[in-house]
């Protein structure tokens, strides 16, 4: 198995319980988009990269099409294998995808498209694809145009180091790089995930360079989550908060080489 950046390799084993916790799964418009887009239906193979626990993975199974997901983290596969024990699971990395060529009709990313090594990534899912496949691609993205969401960020972020971050869009570049695909489509949906205060913290402790931190330091950054969520306007003494995200979708058919 191919190796994944060192703060994934570190944060995610730790996090897993936190994702679990705290991430919210994709609207119910991304998932039809994808269906649509990927022509998802029973007799087709869908192949789930960097599954995680399995968050667009439990949507993919919906679609009636046959799911495989790909997860390199031990922790987080075996959280999706006890959700989803249907599907079948296999260590593996983007950059070194452990299936035959020419194996499944189409390859969706949730969350993951910029810890991979893009092009080393586009080929092996351009390997993997049968001719004609479709690669899908959904993020969901803090709104950070409300505040309380965009102070959130600014307790995150200083510890990032060089994690990279999906908001540069530094990781489209590959597909104007590399003439594997037609051009990205997109679409841009609303999404609102309702969290108690708890849940806030965990969607913090999910990410992988805070989950990778130093106890104490980790610990800190945790206690001023909770010292946000307890004293602004738009979260202090509510025993449900609505944290709202952009998702993006994606998706592209792939070329003969």
């Amino acid at each position: 198995m191919g190796e994944i950046h060192d703060t994934a390799a570190r944060g995610f084993p730790l996090a897993t319980q936190a994702y679990e916790q705290g991430r919210p799964t994709y609207p119910s418009a991304a998932a039809g988009r994808l269906e649509r887009e990927l022509h998802l239906r029973s007799g087709r193979v869908v192949l789930d990269l960097a599954a995680g626990t399995g968050k667009l993975t439990a949507l993919l199974v919906g679609t009636r099409a046959t799911v495989i997901a790909v997860e390199p983290v031990a922790e987080m596969r075996a959280a999706l294998e006890r959700a989803l024990p249907g599907v079948t699971t296999y260590a593996g990395t983007a950059e070194a995808i452990p299936l035959d060529d020419s194996s499944v009709d189409a390859v969706t990313v949730g969350q993951a498209f910029h810890w991979f090594r893009g092009e080393e990534a586009l080929a092996e899912i351009h390997r993997v694809l049968r001719p004609g496949g479709d690669l899908g691609i959904v993020f969901n993205v803090r709104d950070t145009s409300v505040p309380w969401v965009a102070r959130l960020s600014e307790i995150m972020e200083p510890h990032r180091g060089d994690a990279p971050a999906q908001r540069t869009g530094a990781w489209r570049e590959v597909f104007e790089q590399t003439p594997l695909f037609e051009p990205l489509h997109h679409a841009e949906l609303s999404h609102v995930h309702h969290l108690t205060p708890d849940g806030v913290v965990a969607r913090v402790a999910s990410v992988s360079f805070i989950a990778a931190l130093p106890d104490a330091e980790r610990e800190a950054v945790l206690g001023e989550v909770r010292a946000l969520v307890a004293t602004d306007p738009d979260t202090r003494d509510r025993a449900q908060i609505e944290l709202p995200y952009k998702t993006d979708v994606y998706w592209a058919r792939s070329l003969e080489p």
